[in-house]
């Protein structure tokens, strides 16, 4: 897999997903003083609500304390931050981001979703600020050994993500069993009641290191860029959300993020 490095927080690709969800709601607050930025907005001392699903470890997950955290939750306090902002993080399932997006519910989704010309048509994305690897769970043992290796095979993924779109297409829907989110689908990986997981690489590592007999393959499924989806037409704060991220990616702000979560032995497979 490639390695996690500052490259993959490039601003440069405006476009081109959504994780599991987490039952039920939490919502979460994170605030800091405004700082002095070319990237203020007319709602400076307002909020920035996030929505997100909180089972995409390292992303996003419910901490010990009981709160929503991750590098995309510190991402999006600090682009609040630089826009004067107070955040706001809701906990939801993940196919209900974009509705919670077009009913105003939310400003912002952060969720490792993957910017995909289905989900163009119905929210706008903000640049690239991380990249994703679809992986492959197996368990040890598996006669799967590489992505041509699927055909036939019970598929676990989980409900909307890209990991199923990616499948259902591939193979058909009557090989894939979807799933309300990861550890659903590698439980019933480790119940031998499908043949794989296909799912993200972070979260994948999470979830290996928490089973044993399980291991994810060398050759990755697919690779796509992460992005933050805004309501269609709000081009006056997608055009904010990425004045701020340019500053903190120019800044390092980003990086050390990464690195918070993700060390540079981890990200490398």
């Amino acid at each position: 897999m490639k390695k996690f490095s500052i490259a993959m927080l490039s601003m440069v690709l405006a476009g081109s997903m959504l994780l599991t969800g987490c039952g039920g709601s939490k919502t979460a607050d994170s605030s800091s003083d405004a700082q002095d930025s070319t990237t203020s907005t007319s709602a400076d001392g307002g909020t920035l609500r996030m929505g997100t699903n909180a089972t995409f470890p390292p992303y996003e997950f419910v901490g010990d304390d009981g709160n929503v955290q991750g590098i995309d939750v510190d991402i999006a306090a600090a682009i609040a931050d630089k826009l004067g902002m107070k955040l706001e993080v809701t906990d939801m399932e993940f196919d209900s981001l974009i509705p919670a997006l077009q009913s105003d519910t939310v400003d912002v989704a952060l969720a490792g979703m993957t910017v995909t010309p289905d989900r163009q048509e119905n929210v706008d994305f903000s640049d690239s600020y991380a990249k994703g690897v679809q992986v492959i769970i197996v368990k040890d043992g598996s006669d799967i050994a590489s992505p041509d290796d699927l055909e036939g095979k019970n598929i676990g993924v989980q409900t909307g993500t890209t990991g199923d779109i990616y499948c259902t297409g591939d193979y058909g829907q009557e090989h894939v069993k979807q799933f309300n989110n990861g550890p659903l689908a590698v439980a019933a990986l480790v119940n031998d009641q499908i043949d794989c997981v296909v799912i993200d690489q972070e979260p994948a590592k999470n979830y290996v290191a928490a089973n044993s007999g399980l291991k994810i393959l060398d050759t990755a499924y697919a690779d796509e860029d992460y992005a933050i989806a805004i309501k269609k037409g709000n081009t006056e704060l997608l055009d904010k959300v990425n004045g701020a991220l340019k500053e903190l990616e120019g800044d390092g702000t980003l990086q050390s993020i990464v690195d918070k979560y993700i060390s540079a032995d981890s990200a490398a497979q």
